[in-house]
């Protein structure tokens, strides 16, 4: 059988022999904790506790603020030291509590359940209750993805095990160390379908996470590990439901539209904790990588611990590093202070040497179409990207510029080093304010 794919993707060096060896170290904060009232895709978390209160590890501190939104407890025992705005990796401000951690690590009691004594609706409270969210960076809540308004036409939970992002290994580290809880995770969240069968994708550049997985799922008639052809962005939600079950979905649709649900491992990892263990979402792995950092590993980190101490895990620093990403080199952002809080989605903190992007210069587009071969939307970026330049919105759209992913593929590829993703990105987020103001 072949493995599977989707028309489109590059091969960027993928940087993970830095640390994907290295099992996941626990690591213990130090300091103040902060805890953003916004770590995911909604409304901001509306705060139940004031400062100089006491708080236990695990006790809930905001609870979500609507429909779309997620609760936040606190990972630490302490002393609620403030509710003010602190910065985050994006370099944005967000009303943040900061509580002083008091070391002893006290914890609320926990309730823990088996899947057989739960209906569907405590489920998923139990899953809205510990503030699970998508964990790829989305950020979007768990138990809103998991009540589609048509629940009968789910065919498929995904999960998406590609990590296709170059340098990250924290989804990898999971599936080969705590591969149990991710099926069992999954198999909750099949409980809540009656039709649905479960999908674990992994690309065929992690042999022995296939193995593992395989060998888990060998009594799991409704779970099948399905073996994924390495290429960026095979990670990306439209790509991974084509690969996996050759059906399409566009800008205008949910994966829900299609027939399926896509979680990250994580993200798994988490309901399986939330529904099975009773605990809520406190602490996640982060890889802490690149040749800017003198020992790259995988760290299990307590949420709102600053990023600093990411780095000193992992030995310090080498020199003095150009650049510092929070998540991959494709899709990830440039950090200007290391002093700001991990939050749900911090997947990675990626330090490097050189920040090749900013010496490069950029020519005049060549006419090569790499960039259309690489777009895993099947686009035409370099077109797009000069109606972006004109700010020319009809004929960006009538292009389907709004069906771009934002992958950074054609940017990757292209030999005159445009910067295509970054016009494209700027234009969409115009005609989409746009939209939002008629």
């Amino acid at each position: 059988m072949g493995k599977c794919t989707f028309k489109g993707g590059v091969h960027p060096f993928d940087g993970k022999e830095l640390s994907k060896d290295k099992p996941i170290k626990e690591l213990f904060p130090e300091g103040d904790m902060v805890y953003p009232l916004s770590q995911h895709i909604g409304a901001p978390a509306v705060p139940v506790v004031a400062k100089g209160d006491y708080v236990l590890a695990g006790q809930l501190i905001a609870e979500a603020g609507g429909f779309v939104s997620a609760n936040i407890h606190s990972s630490v025992s302490g002393t609620v030291k403030a509710i003010e705005p602190r910065t985050l990796a994006t370099g944005g401000k967000c009303n943040s509590i900061v509580i002083e951690n008091d070391g002893e690590y006290k914890e609320v009691e926990y309730v823990p359940k088996t899947l057989a004594e739960l209906s569907r609706d405590e489920i998923r409270e139990r899953i809205k209750a510990a503030g699970v969210v998508g964990m790829g960076g989305a950020g979007f809540p768990t138990n809103v993805k998991l009540t589609p308004k048509n629940p009968d036409e789910i065919d498929y939970i995904i999960v998406n095990g590609a990590e296709c992002e170059p340098y990250l290994t924290s989804d990898y580290r999971r599936l080969i160390e705590e591969s149990d809880k991710v099926v069992m995770g999954l198999k909750v969240a099949l409980a809540l379908f009656d039709h649905a069968k479960g999908i674990i994708g992994i690309e065929d550049n992690k042999p022995d996470a296939i193995k593992i997985m395989q060998e888990k799922t060998a009594n799991e008639p409704n779970i099948e590990v399905k073996v994924l052809k390495t290429k960026y962005p095979q990670g990306g939600e439209r790509c991974l439901i084509y690969a996996t079950t050759g059906r399409s979905i566009n800008s205008s649709m949910l994966p829900a539209d299609a027939g399926c649900i896509v979680h990250n491992v994580d993200t798994i990892y988490s309901i399986y904790m939330a529904v099975i263990e009773g605990k809520p979402l406190t602490k996640r792995i982060v890889t802490v990588t690149g040749d800017g950092v003198k020992n790259p590993g995988n760290f299990y980190v307590w949420l709102g611990m600053n990023y600093r101490q990411l780095v000193d895990a992992a030995g310090g620093l080498n020199g003095e590093p150009e650049k510092f990403i929070s998540g991959g080199p494709m899709m990830g952002f440039a950090m200007y202070s290391l002093d700001v809080p991990v939050v749900k989605g911090s997947s990675s903190l990626l330090v490097m040497q050189k920040d090749i992007v900013s010496h490069i210069s950029s020519s005049a587009c060549i006419r090569c179409g790499r960039c259309g071969e690489g777009c895993p939307s099947h686009l035409l970026p370099s077109k797009l990207a000069g109606f972006a330049s004109r700010n020319d919105e009809t004929g960006f759209t009538k292009f389907d510029g709004m069906e771009c992913v934002e992958c950074g593929s054609c940017s990757y590829v292209c030999p005159a080093k445009r910067p295509l993703t970054q016009q494209i990105k700027a234009m969409r987020r115009t005609i989409m304010a746009n939209r939002r103001k008629k």
